[in-house]
């Protein structure tokens, strides 16, 4: 990151038992503040931050104005579930499961094998999903 570009948080980084949250909560925050970096611009509201929204059952667009008005992480989360859809427990499991295992042996494994190629992060064992490459990419491991 640029001196002037921050880094969301891990995509591990969790509240309440959903993973993810507080990572899309900072780029909505970062975006409007103008300290996200560029390269995250074209996926706001896609990816895994749209496979969150579509796991709470809501739309990315009122949730990012929500946040973008100033709340907390606590307070988004409370507003997606009050205007979403419940989760249970086993639900919740299986999100976060699902989350963290993204690119291993899965649909996105050609995916993530590409990036960690374009990253020259081809020969990190390390990396074996879309978590572990985002937190390299980020410095984090």
């Amino acid at each position: 990151m640029s001196e002037t570009h921050q880094a969301p948080r891990s995509p591990r980084d969790e509240i309440d038992g959903i993973v993810y949250f507080p990572r899309l909560c900072d780029k909505v925050r970062f975006h409007a503040a103008g300290t996200l970096s560029p390269d995250y611009h074209a996926n706001l509201g896609s990816g895994m931050d749209l496979w969150t929204c579509q796991f709470l059952g809501v739309n990315y667009s009122p949730l990012a104005d929500f946040i973008r008005a100033g709340k907390s992480d606590a307070e988004a989360l409370a507003w997606s579930r009050e205007h979403g859809t419940p989760r249970t427990v086993v639900e919740l499991a299986w999100w976060s499961a699902f989350m963290k295992t993204r690119g291993f042996r899965d649909d996105l494994a050609e995916r993530l094998a590409q990036r960690k190629a374009e990253s020259g992060f081809q020969d990190r064992a390390d990396i074996v999903t879309f978590m572990d490459y985002i937190d390299a990419d980020e410095g984090r491991i």
